[in-house]
């Protein structure tokens, strides 16, 4: 035998004295020391995510409108299930066999090492049954956390709700970060400000036995992590105010927005019908969810930022008049013939000799004839060019008043409403084949035309500003200490220079002390109201009903749009539920009750 030979014997010989070294003390572990074993026991290390308590949410002045209340879930870490005992299960959770063969089939999909969610928002009565029984059904455990509850049953459609995350969402790398189960702004403020409002998840690593028994923290809580609440919440809404307006609408169809014109903060937000916002917290969420969302009366529908299709009627007259000084083609003192023979008008007057008149006798004529005057100033020989060149003109100036765009409020789905434009003529007739007489309904409101309530009361603020506003908002800080989002601070000014305001206001003051605003009238009370009616032509029912206004005249502390469906004219209808609105706003009080009454009647949906 050579060395090389002797060498390899000794090799292997070392490799099995080792192996039988290995197996000896594999077999001293296993069966003869059984310290190891009851090391196994108490050494298992599980993670238990510790919620957050999402962020609250305040009216201007300190009313909490939406908290956090208690409720536990029930968990499930696949791997860790043994010997499960199906149908013990089913019967103590209360569910169908296949709900429970799905839900654990769900959480082995989603992970076999991870904790998710296997049955959700448990009752205090179901708490304290599973709680009791959960030593012989190793890897469930109870997780607590908050949900949301609502005091007062106000604003639903600006609030919005919160809801489990969609397995859509958890596969879009926007809401990284999140687990099945986890809970997650859906619509309103929840959604907007969900980055605000989430907080930040902790978690605590406990020492459990294979029977799932706490036995302590790992480390004494050396590698746990806190969670962090998330940011409160101070809105601009007056609760008071909101609720009032939600009294007065009951029962109707429509919109009220209010907004304190210095600052754009959005003082109440109506979308008739409205809904108990506490319908979605518990387990009939899904089922109410399905019953508001194919209601006949469209109760989901969030009107002040979504009803965009609707003209909005005579109060457009004023935003005609505006341009019509800035381009020069009328001054406060022009005066034009009541000629009913180019268009109808719907009150009986005298011919207006200014614009003030016009204003307060919403005229319809003379309104035709200041759009004819803007649209046709001979820019061009040709009648047709004429007419798309002032139109295009007369827009460009429209826009900058909010309408036709999105104002950028701080709530999801806001639609831009319609403004026409010669793209749009040009799409249906043909360029160069359209003119004045083809658009001129455009003049009092009526036509390709298309505005939100949240932007007819923009405008109103942007009037009582004399000429700018700010965007709508309705968070007015994050945190308790903070400021409105930086795009909340800045002034937007109209084309049209502040000294055009003056004749348009006078106006507006006009229709309510003497016009068809006078429901809306406070001068009793020391409180000159500023305001417009109109009636939105339905061509598939009663037409909508439309009250436009601002108060006081001078230093303005609140800005309103009123839109009620099927109403017929503002002045029977919207113009009382906004003077109702600014009386209560202004002297946190209401007098004239035979007012409210009359409102809360309905009479006025009889009225022909």
């Amino acid at each position: 035998m050579n060395y090389l030979e002797t060498r390899k014997y000794i090799i292997q010989g070392i490799f099995l004295l080792v192996g039988a070294l290995f197996a000896l003390r594999l077999f001293y572990i296993q069966v003869v020391d059984s310290s190891y074993k009851q090391a196994a026991e108490t050494n298992a290390i599980k993670s238990v995510i510790q919620y957050p308590f999402r962020g609250l949410i305040y009216d201007r002045n300190g009313e909490l409108l939406v908290q956090n209340t208690p409720v536990y879930d029930l968990m499930v870490i696949p791997k860790e299930v043994k010997a499960l005992d199906t149908l013990r299960l089913v019967e103590l959770v209360n569910l169908p066999l296949e709900d429970v063969r799905e839900r654990l089939k769900k959480a082995r999909s989603f992970s076999y090492v991870q904790p998710s969610a296997f049955y959700q928002k448990l009752s205090t009565e179901e708490f304290a049954r599973i709680q009791d029984n959960l030593i012989d059904f190793p890897g469930f455990y109870i997780n607590a956390r908050t949900a949301r509850g609502y005091p007062h049953q106000s604003l639903a459609h600006a609030l919005g709700y919160i809801a489990e995350i969609s397995p859509k969402q958890l596969d879009d790398s926007t809401y990284r970060g999140y687990r099945p189960g986890d809970y997650i702004g859906k619509s309103g403020i929840e959604l907007e400000y969900e980055q605000y409002l989430m907080g930040k998840r902790g978690v605590k690593y406990k020492m459990v036995n294979v029977r799932g028994v706490e036995k302590g923290s790992f480390k004494d809580g050396a590698y746990d992590t806190l969670s962090v609440a998330g940011e409160n919440l101070i809105s601009t809404i007056d609760l008071d105010l909101q609720a009032y307006g939600e009294f007065l609408m009951n029962g109707a169809k429509g919109s009220i927005v209010a907004i304190e014109p210095s600052t754009g903060e959005i003082l109440a937000y109506v979308s008739a019908p409205f809904y108990d916002p506490n319908l979605f917290t518990g387990k009939d969420y899904g089922k109410n969810y399905m019953t508001l969302l194919t209601d006949s009366n469209k109760t989901m529908f969030n009107r002040p930022i979504m009803a965009s299709s609707n003209p909005p009627g005579s109060i457009f007259k004023l935003a005609q008049a505006l341009v019509a000084l800035q381009e020069g083609v009328i001054t406060p003192n022009t005066g034009y013939p009541c000629n009913q023979s180019l268009v109808k008008c719907s009150h009986a007057h005298a011919a207006p000799s200014n614009l003030s008149i016009a204003i307060q006798t919403s005229c319809n004529p003379y309104f035709y004839q200041v759009f004819r005057a803007l649209i046709n100033q001979g820019k061009s020989k040709n009648t047709y060019k004429d007419t798309a060149i002032g139109l295009a003109d007369w827009r460009e100036q429209i826009l900058t008043f909010g309408f036709g765009t999105e104002l950028g409020i701080d709530l999801p789905n806001e639609k831009k409403g319609i403004i026409a434009s010669t793209d749009m003529y040009d799409g249906v007739y043909g360029e160069n084949r359209w003119k004045f007489s083809t658009i001129y309904s455009l003049s009092i409101g009526q036509g390709e035309l298309g505005v939100t309530p949240l932007q007819m009361a923009n405008f109103m603020a942007t009037i009582a500003n004399r000429g700018y506003y700010i965007n709508p908002h309705i968070i007015r800080s994050v945190g308790e200490k903070g400021k409105p989002l930086p795009e909340y601070q800045k002034k937007n000014y109209t084309a049209v220079d502040a000294k055009h305001f003056t004749p348009v206001v006078d106006g507006m003051a006009a229709v309510v002390e003497s016009g068809t605003g006078r429901n809306a009238n406070l001068s009793k009370l020391g409180i000159a109201v500023c305001g417009k009616t109109g009636t939105a032509e339905n061509p598939q029912g009663k037409d909508h009903a439309v009250f436009v206004a601002f108060a006081p005249k001078d230093n303005p502390k609140i800005a309103i749009a009123v839109y009620v469906e099927n109403a017929g004219f503002g002045a029977q209808s919207a113009a009382p539920i906004a003077g109702l609105m600014i009386e209560q706003y202004l002297t946190d009080s209401v007098t004239r009750k035979s007012m409210e009454k009359w409102v809360l009647s309905r009479e006025y949906l009889n009225v022909k």
